[in-house]
């Protein structure tokens, strides 16, 4: 007797396993994006406000700092706008905190009770 070639098989059987992978091949990606979606969350808004409080920081005191050595090597003046646009820098990156700290909080969970 002879062996059955491949070209003897019924295309339908063929067809059938294979749209029956690729319904569990779908199924399974949108299962994994699912999954990826609630990993890859991005920072939540204590994270942002964080970041923006620490560019706030380093801004005003870099800012500060380069425009007062830029101000004295131009003027010829060592270390006067060195010190002053430093402070003057820090003190902006304070006021902008300050302003930011005192915001009302949007979100309750987060929001301190009332001592009333």
């Amino acid at each position: 007797m002879m062996a059955a070639s491949e070209s003897d098989r019924d295309p339908l059987e063929e067809d059938v396993r294979v749209s029956s992978l690729d319904e569990r091949l779908i199924s399974a990606q949108n299962r994994e994006r699912i999954k990826a979606g609630h990993r890859n969350k991005g920072p939540d808004e204590s994270q942002r406000l964080g970041g923006r409080v620490l560019s706030y920081l380093i801004g005003g005191v870099a800012g500060g700092f380069i425009l007062g050595w830029i101000f004295d090597t131009w003027l010829g003046t060592t270390p006067l706008f060195l010190l002053l646009f430093f402070f003057l820098g820090v003190g902006v990156a304070f006021r902008k905190i300050y302003v930011i700290s005192s915001q009302p909080v949007n979100d309750i969970g987060t929001a301190l009770p009332d001592d009333d």
